[in-house]
């Protein structure tokens, strides 16, 4: 059986040390010959890798381990690159939230004027990576779930038309886990789905068990209630954090159209007044992850450099640490695996822009990705999709042109901003923010 080598690009996230005891523990369905971090942040990634390096030591020592922010040296020699880069990093996703709260907009990382001021810094970062894997290592695969998906899978589907790279999202796996606990099922993989839509904007149109019984039915009923909270009894519960109230409102979402399962996202589009009376104009979720999973997962990682051993207990493996491995076995052994993931149309969704990126059902397998027909989808979902897909290609537009009124016009377009004046206010912001990140803009 061959053994493979991996890159983890952005070897400095929080997610990282997740990541690598995923890997770790798939080792007998993806066996391992090298392990790899690289990231242009050499403090952050060294607390982290200390942490990576005993952890593979203790539990498979015939891996090589490498950690390193010199690009040549990081991706020579790998099978696989998987990209979750942030550029400007927590610093910069406080203002994506906050500047368009000031003006009573969503503020949110990858939804709206954040999403879109997001979008115009990670282009660039992903061109980068994607260009130093085809260089260094020409045959390997990028699986990239660097936020915002969409927008970046928009980017390389126009620059980089030929490069080997998959754009995923954890959101509708996230998802399928609170499905699978609500109906009582062991795991997500016990449900076959139907699903369309973009990143972080569909719906799910049928779940069956494995004996094709329709399964359907109880979750709305379930969802109608409770949302995706799995446990009735917390439903309510004022403690619980901000995705505790995103999975609640699903029950909403559903009420204006209950003939599918939406994905929780769709709140920042169809409920911006809800969303923004809710937020927190000055402790936005940025400031829950660096004041909760930030400092956690550094201080578990300097705890294990310091006693030189691992503990398991510290770290958490993440939905799209599963998912990003279920993605890179699909394609080393060539499984044919049903996996959502984000792809060029090209008529999966018959009704609509087939140069669009979708999120919809995939196989996977050596040669990359094959979309599945969903056929023709209804009216309201259309021209939600349609408005989206514009913005999202209008901010491309505005990167590739260094356009000012194209990002303007993306984000007059996207639904959670309410006027023109207002966007060309928040744009104007942003702009400011973001110097020495965006290309200029005239």
């Amino acid at each position: 059986m061959n053994k493979y080598s991996v890159l983890i690009v952005g070897g400095g996230s929080t997610y990282t040390p997740g990541m690598v005891l995923m890997l770790l523990s798939q080792l007998d369905r993806f066996p391992l010959r090298k392990i790899k971090l690289y990231d242009n942040d050499p403090e952050r990634q060294e607390v982290i890798a200390r942490a990576c390096e005993i952890i593979i030591h203790e539990k498979a020592p015939d891996i090589e381990f490498l950690a390193s922010t010199n690009p040549e040296e990081a991706y020579t020699d790998i099978d696989f690159a998987m990209a979750q880069i942030r550029v400007g990093k927590y610093a910069m996703r406080e203002l994506d939230e906050k500047i368009p709260l000031k003006y009573d907009v969503v503020g949110q990382e990858t939804c709206g004027p954040g999403g879109i001021a997001y979008g115009m810094r990670s282009i660039g970062g992903i061109l980068e990576n994607l260009d130093y894997m085809e260089k260094y290592s020409p045959n390997a695969w990028m699986l990239n779930y660097s936020n915002p998906a969409a927008i970046v899978a928009e980017a390389t589907r126009r620059l980089r038309p030929n490069s080997k790279i998959i754009n995923i999202c954890d959101m509708p796996i996230e998802l399928e886990n609170h499905m699978a606990t609500i109906l009582g099922l062991k795991s997500r993989k016990e449900m076959d789905v139907r699903y369309f839509g973009l990143n972080h904007f569909g719906w799910w149109t049928e779940i069956y068990d494995k004996a094709g019984n329709d399964l359907m039915p109880r979750l709305k009923e379930h969802v109608r209630k409770y949302g995706y909270v799995e446990d009735e009894s917390l439903y309510t519960d004022p403690k619980r954090d901000s995705w505790h109230a995103t999975y609640q409102k699903a029950r909403d979402i559903l009420e204006l159209d209950d003939a599918y399962l939406p994905n929780t996202y769709l709140k920042y589009y169809l409920f911006q007044d809800y969303v923004v009376k809710h937020s927190d104009k000055n402790y936005t979720r940025t400031n829950e992850v660096m004041d909760g999973r930030e400092k956690d997962v550094f201080t578990a990682c300097r705890k294990v450099a310091e006693d030189g051993h691992c503990h398991d207990d510290l770290f958490d493996v993440d939905n799209h640490a599963t998912f990003i491995v279920d993605l890179a076995t699909g394609i080393a052994n060539n499984t044919h695996e049903r996996m959502l993931l984000i792809t060029e149309n090209k008529g999966a969704i018959a009704n609509f822009d087939p140069t669009a990126m979708v999120e919809v059902p995939c196989l996977v397998g050596k040669n990359g990705i094959e979309p599945l027909a969903m056929g023709e989808i209804p009216q309201f979902q259309k021209g939600l999709m349609e408005q989206q897909v514009s913005v999202e290609k209008l901010v491309v537009d505005a990167w590739i042109t260094g356009s000012y009124h194209k990002l303007w016009q993306a984000l007059t377009l996207s639904k959670t901003v309410p006027s023109a004046t207002v966007a060309k206010q928040i744009l104007d912001e942003l702009i400011e923010a973001n110097k020495g990140y965006w290309p200029e803009l005239k």
